[in-house]
């Protein structure tokens, strides 16, 4: 047989798959649906091997789903609008929508040419007015249902984006594109109330555990932070005004000795007013709008306003002061401080000598309120507390909340971490927010048929990235579609992750004209079966998604709980001990791996070196690894191709007397066995393609038996079993070559409409041994292996076991020590 050439036979598959539409797919009733979708791509330009491996893992899962017989969805588009676009549009001195455009055609290519099977014909892109008419559309029922709001508060500023940010794209401090920090202002913009779902959303979380990372859920369910406990109002001294405080200590409330606001509070600057304290809260309040969240956090800092509220309890004047730790977006921006059982409390009594009071004491020893260095901030018996001295923990607590109920001075509540979700922003490239200020009658609607409001393409955007809408007559002016005056548009424009929190929607109807989805195509999809994405998105797009698909919901939209039934995190692709960047001067590019080596050796070779939730450090010695193996498989079947074109599959009753080829054909169907399971079950592609290498290498040694055989009889069955076994599970992760040598073998169909094999339980019996597994002569794992299994495939099972590649990641493996049906040592360093 000819050589093994990938650059030709991948481009001649490539070409028939888009030539035949093989991957299209519709709706269809009569099969069992399987929606499988990535985390669609932000289109920079280039895709990198986080993309690669992202992408791969997909389309493995989406190949093996489509030879059991369901129906598969994989769709791909262009998550186009955004910052990023402008940034670099700016930085190329061309246009956004021209840069995006470009940027989508060179990675369109990139994609196509890993051979991944996604349906074309329902790519979308976000920036299209098509797409985001629905983002307006939507925008209006959220409007109609009071789920979007306009109102002044603080946002969080990034200067160098020249835009307001989510809380949730902060991050320790920093904007979550750019890294600068990120400031507090006072500023007037569009909200969705997602806190009136955090109930449903936190429900939810409970109903993925076991399908979702635990990661990711217990990120989510700390973001949205529930919390019980009780509000109380503290009157303020010769005002007729009070203070309202959260706490989730209530049983503490003896012990509050000093209040705090926010700088930003309205009630900082009231109280201080007419003051001598007034122009150092001033001061004080200036400071702090220049420090980001994480100086606020760490640097405790604080001034006296000048103003003593009334501990509601105790009857005592207590000063309130202002510091830069409490902020305005967390609970009422206003706290009770007790210092002895709060360490930020402690520390910052300590810092400006205010009084410590003990209330909680525990069982073992006795706090000293002069002394103690460490808050006490577990459960206790409340001491100087009144009536409640002696009641502990959950039912001190409920007691001193029916108490504050009966005064009328508090009462027992819930409080969220979790602030509605700021979708305003004050950059060019992203969706028009739908909406029209006018001057008699407020704000007003677009009317649904003069949506889309398009963003026009002939704006010039600033140096700095300032959006030229505030500044376009042609876009702003306009008149009131209630009573005709001259009025304005809104020149906000959407958050990006609009954009995301619905797309997979669309991919159940991407030419829909009249609707942003038939109900019908999306009852049929959705939820997505399996979603593959980034971790990074734990509290943006996938909290997002979530809440989007609530409101759906209630809209009577869809019948999905949840938009994505199970979701796998995928690890990062790391060089030389880091995430590739370009910074960093690590990247590896695909297009190079591709030319050297062939899109199916990077496929094997991102699916074999980690598990998909593992990081995968990179190695150019494991590319070649990968090259190699495909070699070998395209050699062996090169081998029998001629004897097997005419064999027929072994009958059920097929039995054999002949030990090699009981042998070959158990090994054959345990290979299917492993395989199906580590695909379907563990979703373990690496150990996967460890069985199809043992199985490659048992089928060299049987080589070596079968040229000595003069009659071969019925063994050609067998043979043809174990090449078709081969072929067909090597196909999900290696699917060009596969193609290739199925058409070989003289396989009458494409291998996607192929159906997988199925193996024969008793075939796959047979004893196993335990074999130790050492690295450097340190005992790692132990596992269960055929009792006739060769070295080199023991070998090759122990380098892809799950802990030995955590012991052996980043270090050089020099040799491999066998001791037959004992041990494996695994040389690194």
């Amino acid at each position: 047989m000819i050589p093994y050439d990938p650059s030709s036979i991948e481009a001649k598959w490539q070409a028939y798959w888009e030539q035949h539409k093989a991957f299209k797919v519709e709706q269809d009733s009569s099969k069992k649906k399987y929606y499988l979708l990535e985390m669609f791509p932000y289109p920079s330009g280039r895709i990198h091997m986080g993309h690669v491996r992202n992408y791969t893992i997909g389309d493995a899962l989406a190949r093996f789903k489509r030879m059991q017989g369901y129906n598969v969805i994989h769709p791909l588009g262009w998550d186009a609008f955004g910052m990023p676009a402008e940034n670099a549009a700016i930085k190329n001195k061309t246009h956004p929508a021209q840069w995006t455009g470009e940027n989508i055609r060179a990675m369109r290519k990139q994609i196509k040419a890993l051979g991944l099977s996604y349906d074309w014909d329902r790519e979308i892109a976000t920036c299209h007015p098509g797409y985001y008419k629905w983002n307006q559309w939507f925008f209006l029922r959220f409007l109609e249902r009071g789920i979007a709001y306009r109102k002044n508060s603080t946002i969080n500023w990034c200067e160098e984006c020249n835009t307001v940010l989510a809380n949730e794209q902060v991050v320790d401090g920093g904007c979550w594109r750019c890294d600068n920090e990120v400031l507090q202002k006072q500023q007037e913009g569009w909200f969705f109330k997602i806190t009136d779902y955090a109930d449903r959303l936190l429900e939810g979380c409970k109903t993925l555990a076991g399908k979702w990372p635990e990661q990711v859920l217990t990120m989510q369910t700390n973001w949205i932070g529930k919390s019980f406990g009780a509000e109380v109002d503290f009157k303020i001294q010769q005002r007729d005004e009070a203070i309202k405080i959260f706490t989730t200590r209530p049983d503490t409330l003896y012990g509050a000795t000093f209040m705090v606001l926010a700088p930003e509070h309205p009630l900082t600057e009231k109280l201080s007013r007419g003051t001598e304290q007034e122009k150092s809260v001033a001061a004080f309040a200036q400071k702090i709008k220049r420090q980001d969240t994480v100086a606020r956090a760490s640097n405790k800092e604080g001034v006296f306003t000048g103003a003593y509220a009334v501990n509601p309890l105790t009857g005592e004047s207590i000063p309130v002061w202002t510091a830069n730790f409490v902020l305005m977006g967390y609970g009422t921006g206003a706290i009770m401080s007790v210092p002895a059982h709060d360490q930020r409390d402690l520390d910052f009594a300590r810092q400006y000598h205010l009084p410590v009071r003990v209330v909680i004491q525990p069982a073992t020893r006795s706090l000293n309120a002069d002394t103690m260095t460490a808050a006490f901030t577990s459960d206790g018996a409340m001491v100087r507390s009144g009536n409640f001295d002696g009641m502990v923990g959950q039912d001190a607590r409920r007691a001193v909340c029916e108490f504050l109920e009966r005064e009328g001075i508090g009462k027992a509540t819930v409080n969220y971490r979790l602030r509605d979700w700021g979708v305003s922003r004050q950059r060019y490239w992203g969706t028009p927010v739908p909406v029209i200020h006018c001057p008699t009658c407020g704000i007003v609607a677009v009317p649904e048929n003069q949506l889309p409001v398009e963003l026009p393409l002939d704006a010039q955007l600033g140096k700095s990235g300032q959006s030229p809408l505030h500044e376009m007559e042609s876009f702003y002016k306009t008149s009131c579609p209630q009573c005709g005056s001259d009025a304005r548009r809104d020149t906000d424009t959407l958050d990006t992750f609009v954009c995301s929190s619905w797309y997979f929607f669309r991919y159940t109807s991407p030419r829909l004209e009249d609707a942003p989805f038939r109900k019908e195509s999306s009852d049929y999809w959705m939820p997505i079966d399996q979603y593959v994405g980034g971790i990074e998105h734990a509290i943006l797009h996938l909290l997002y998604s979530r809440f989007f698909n609530l409101v759906f919901r209630d809209l009577g939209m869809t019948q999905a709980p949840e938009p994505f039934a199970r979701l796998l995190a995928q690890g990062m692709v790391i060089k030389d001990g880091a995430k590739m960047s370009k910074s960093k001067g690590n990247v590896v590019d695909p297009d190079e791996i591709i030319r050297a080596y062939g899109a199916d050796t990077a496929r094997i070779f991102i699916l074999f070196a980690a598990p998909p939730a593992k990081d995968l450090e990179w190695s150019d010695q494991g590319v070649e690894g990968a090259s190699r193996f495909l070699h070998r498989v395209w050699r062996i079947v090169g081998e029998f191709v001629e004897d097997i074109k005419t064999a027929k599959l072994p009958p059920p009753s097929f039995t054999t007397a002949v030990p090699e080829i009981k042998t070959l054909r158990r090994m054959t169907h345990i290979t299917i066995r492993r395989v199906t399971e580590d695909i379907a079950t563990r979703m373990q592609f690496n150990t996967a393609i460890a069985a199809i290498m043992e199985l490659v290498n048992h089928l060299f040694g049987f080589k070596e038996w079968w040229e000595k055989q003069e009659n071969r009889g019925d063994t050609r069955m067998a043979l043809r079993e174990s090449l078709e076994t081969l072929v067909l599970t090597l196909s999900p992760f290696a699917p060009h070559i596969a193609e290739e040598l199925g058409s070989l073998m003289g396989l009458p169909k494409t291998l996607h409409r192929t159906t997988w094999p199925q193996y024969i339980a008793a075939l796959t019996r047979t004893d196993e041994i335990l074999i130790v597994l050492q690295v450097n002569g340190k005992v790692r794992q132990k596992i269960s292996v055929v009792s006739g299994i060769s070295d080199d495939d023991l070998k090759t099972r122990s380098l892809a076991d799950l802990k030995i590649k955590e012991w052996t990641r980043g270090k050089e493996v020099k040799k491999v020590i066998v001791v037959p049906k004992k041990l494996v040592n695994i040389v690194v360093r």
